[in-house]
């Protein structure tokens, strides 16, 4: 009697866990890859009871894509204060010889204006711009090199300026350039395309107007080729006065003038996934940590610094996730969610973040009679990745990591199939 009892025993238990939320989480998880042909891994993490509620290859590496502003919002947090680093600067008698610092902000018009910067500037008698400190490539490694006549994979330079890009508007034959040192003859193609196009070229700021079937009004915002030289004359046409070029080495000596609030990078670039203020601020963080602005130095200090807790090593190579040479794994990304959370107030983090339905990249996804995810999208061709917090009906708040690669259709499948499930989590944990 007991053996016949205990099997009947054992089966309950077995429909009962068959229809716990873990078993019918990983049902959904399950058909999704299948469907999709999709490689993916997923983590929900309870922080409060420090319990993983569900895992599946947790612990596999995946092309991150933009999850890798995570780390570098992480490492900015930990390393810059409340107000970013605008320049580094000397003034020896009536010329002052400031240095960039990598700071984004100056006259970038997706942020709050950096008024602090270009009043110093100005009231300068001598300006002499020096870009000795800078010490890395323009681009990162594994961009894709055919991308750099876009405006999110603009070149990363030591004092950026204009978000690094300009404007170019036509209206009938006429090209008319913001700022407008930009203004050079146009060529233009012989044979028309179906689209109107302005092409900028690899190595130069040599521009070809590719017509369209229909020619008329349009803008472009394009990626502009860096020099020492271009800077100097930018900021001499912007400031209206003469800025010179001089190869001066940062010393100890010089101070640091300091832009705009941290917070309001943080909320463009967590929010609208902006790759050029990621990129940007890891040379800041390299800034702080030496007198080298270089990108590999943020990195390398933040994995020995901040990150040796992680349970996979991360691999990583830029501040915007452009590139494909990125590593982590879900597992890793949730725990770098917790550390985040426990030196950030959750309100701060929360207004920093996507929220679905409200705000960011998820603003017409995730909704809900309130909002209930709060995180970091992340997408490459063919991958798609969210990660960060949900707030369940019953109030908990979890944390989590999806992350999509390889599949072959298309990402607002994906992404359709992901709503149905963190909606299932939403209402049932």
């Amino acid at each position: 009697m007991r053996h016949r009892l205990g099997g009947y025993g054992l089966a309950i238990a077995f429909f009962l866990s068959a229809c716990s939320p873990s078993a019918r989480l990983h049902k959904q998880i399950d058909r999704a890859e299948t469907e999709f042909h999709d490689h993916i891994g997923f983590m929900l993490y309870d922080p409060e009871k420090r319990k993983t509620l569900y895992e599946h290859q947790g612990d596999r590496y995946f092309i991150p894509a933009s999850n890798t502003k995570i780390f570098t919002l992480y490492t900015s947090l930990r390393l810059l204060g409340d107000s970013i680093p605008a320049l580094r600067y000397e003034q020896r008698g009536d010329s002052l010889i400031f240095w960039g610092t990598g700071d984004p902000s100056f006259l970038y018009d997706d942020v709050m204006p950096a008024t602090r910067t270009y009043a110093f500037l100005s009231g300068a008698p001598k300006l002499y711009y020096s870009p000795s400190n800078f010490d890395g490539e323009h681009f990162g490694p594994g961009w894709a090199w055919g991308d750099y006549r876009y405006s999110y994979q603009v070149e990363r330079t030591p004092l950026p300026i204009y978000g690094n890009r300009f404007h170019m508007r036509k209206s009938g034959a006429q090209f008319s350039p913001s700022p407008r040192i930009f203004a050079t003859e146009v060529q233009r193609a012989p044979q028309p395309r179906e689209r109107n196009d302005l092409v900028r070229g690899l190595d130069s700021n040599n521009l070809l107007y590719i017509p369209g079937t229909k020619d008329s009004t349009f803008h472009w915002e394009i990626p502009f080729h860096y020099s020492h030289d271009l800077l100097t004359r930018l900021l001499s046409d912007t400031l209206k006065k003469e800025v010179s070029l001089a190869q001066v080495p940062l010393t100890s000596r010089a101070r640091t003038l300091y832009s705009v609030p941290a917070d309001s990078l943080y909320k463009v670039m967590m929010q609208e996934s902006d790759n050029f203020i990621a990129e940007q601020l890891l040379l800041v963080c390299a800034g702080v940590l030496s007198d080298t602005l270089r990108t590999d130095i943020a990195i390398r200090e933040a994995k020995r610094q901040f990150l040796a807790d992680l349970p996979d090593e991360p691999i990583w190579v830029d501040g915007s996730g452009l590139s494909r040479m990125n590593l982590f794994t879900p597992r890793s990304i949730v725990r770098l969610w917790e550390k985040t959370s426990e030196i950030v107030p959750r309100e701060r983090l929360f207004s920093l973040l996507a929220v679905g339905g409200v705000s960011g990249t998820i603003r017409n996804n995730y909704k809900g009679e309130r909002p209930f995810v709060f995180g970091k999208t992340g997408s490459l061709r063919n991958n798609h990745m969210l990660s960060g917090f949900i707030v369940t009906r019953k109030g908990r708040t979890l944390v989590f990591s999806w992350m999509n690669n390889n599949f072959a259709v298309s990402t607002g499948s994906v992404r359709g199939r992901m709503e149905e499930i963190l909606k299932f989590i939403y209402e049932t944990y």
